[in-house]
């Protein structure tokens, strides 16, 4: 951590921002959640960023500790970036960040989502108290990879591979998925026009997104204490 870039603070807070609030920062963290990335990958992720801002960031959250570079198994092999068993912790900040900025009044949904992103929002977006009677497994075959989504006992599992035995199989883009979930598309349309393809129990698809709440952004007027003179 460059210490010239410091908040020098004795909150934890501050302290945490010392080590992921640089711009990037939390987005490579999210990008390496489910598993390590190439640097290519990672450039790939995240198309804004700089190739030399991707090295300067990979190296500030390596030297604090919340990755660390790795051989990649065969077939792949060649070096990789992985989080380290404290880097995989921020997984639940990340959620609940997500489940804040989900209320914003200046949400934008016109930018495509990563499969990383679009899997860690599902955590974001989970309602237990939806979820508590639904006993379903989802598997998800993405562009990026296949991820198994679980809800048993109003808990969700988002994790990378697939389910011992999934009531159904989605194939597509997280892009294409997230409509369905989210904002009640139905799944023939989504079929239909060929932006998925579900094979198994159809209505397995439907169960999952009952789990899920719809962004409601919060109007930002919400809950403010009135101005001074405003007082009735």
């Amino acid at each position: 951590m460059d210490r010239k870039r410091s908040y020098d603070d004795g909150c934890a807070f501050a302290q945490a921002l010392d080590l992921v609030g640089e711009r990037w920062a939390l987005l490579i963290v999210r990008e390496l959640m489910f598993g390590p990335k190439r640097f290519t990958d990672l450039k790939q992720d995240l198309p804004g960023i700089a190739t030399n801002v991707l090295t300067q960031r990979l190296i500030g959250l390596e030297e604090a500790g919340l990755l660390r570079q790795v051989d990649l198994p065969r077939p792949a092999r060649g070096k990789a970036y992985a989080l380290t068993p404290w880097g995989l912790a921020f997984r639940e900040p990340l959620r609940v960040m997500g489940s804040w900025a989900s209320r914003s009044p200046h949400l934008r949904f016109e930018h495509r989502l990563s499969a990383a992103a679009a899997m860690l929002s599902l955590g974001s977006m989970f309602d237990a108290d939806r979820a508590k009677d639904l006993d379903v497994a989802v598997d998800l075959r993405l562009p990026d990879g296949d991820f198994a989504v679980c809800v048993r006992d109003g808990r969700l599992a988002v994790e990378p591979g697939c389910n011992p035995v999934p009531d159904c199989l989605v194939a597509g883009d997280q892009n294409a998925l997230l409509p369905v979930l989210y904002a009640g598309k139905p799944i023939e349309a989504a079929t239909a026009d060929g932006s998925l393809k579900v094979e198994g129990d159809t209505g397995a698809l439907e169960r999952l997104a009952r789990a899920f709440r719809r962004p409601e952004p919060m109007n930002a007027g919400d809950g403010m204490m009135p101005a001074d003179g405003a007082h009735s």
